[in-house]
């Protein structure tokens, strides 16, 4: 197997080329121009939300604390009248550029380290292109939540619990995939002969 230490170089360059690719399809192609809409009643909006001064969160329109709160008569008034939201708030001020920027290139240097991560426990020396493309495309897809909810601004501590939400996931497909392939007698059993070898 590759060691980890050995992908440094192709771990800072995918991150360099993501970022400049993530620039070139925000600031060139723009085609997630048209992913968000200005709400008609903007001025409104922001000036009653202000009223209320809610703190940098993600909060969700109507709000209920349990699933018993959610059958009740009032909350169902609530889901028919509308709004259903979810909003990610953030402090007030100026949304420089630059922080923002340095921020999500720190985060496409992470993403490349536990791609690399994966790489050099499951990918051996030497292996077809298109074999590894499989093994860490689907690894860089499974990121995109990630991505998705960092680009909406969740950089906090909801981002990692998202995080920590997919272990248990992985862990139990992995678990299932496992089963599901290993021979018949149980994990450690040994390989069946084929027929006609010794």
């Amino acid at each position: 197997m590759v060691t980890l230490g050995a992908l440094w170089l192709p771990i800072v360059l995918s991150a360099v080329l993501v970022f400049i690719l993530s620039a070139i399809v925000h600031m060139v192609l723009r085609y997630h121009a048209s992913d968000y809409s200005k709400l008609p009643n903007e001025d409104g909006v922001r000036a009653a939300i202000r009223t209320g001064n809610p703190g940098p969160a993600q909060y969700i329109i109507p709000y209920c604390a349990t699933p018993k709160e959610m059958e009740s008569p009032e909350m169902k008034q609530k889901y028919a009248e509308g709004p259903i939201a979810v909003m990610n708030l953030k402090a007030p001020g100026y949304q420089g550029m630059g922080p923002m920027l340095l921020q999500w290139f720190v985060f496409t240097l992470v993403v490349s380290f536990f791609v690399a991560y994966v790489a050099a426990h499951t990918v051996p020396p030497g292996t077809a292109y298109l074999e590894v493309f499989r093994v860490l495309g689907a690894i860089g897809f499974a990121i995109a939540l990630l991505v998705a909810k960092a680009l909406s601004g969740i950089f906090g501590v909801a981002l990692y619990r998202y995080a920590i939400d997919g272990q248990p996931v992985g862990g139990f497909t992995a678990e299932e995939l496992e089963s599901a392939v290993k021979p018949k007698g149980g994990r450690n059993a040994p390989p069946t002969a084929t027929p006609g070898t010794v």
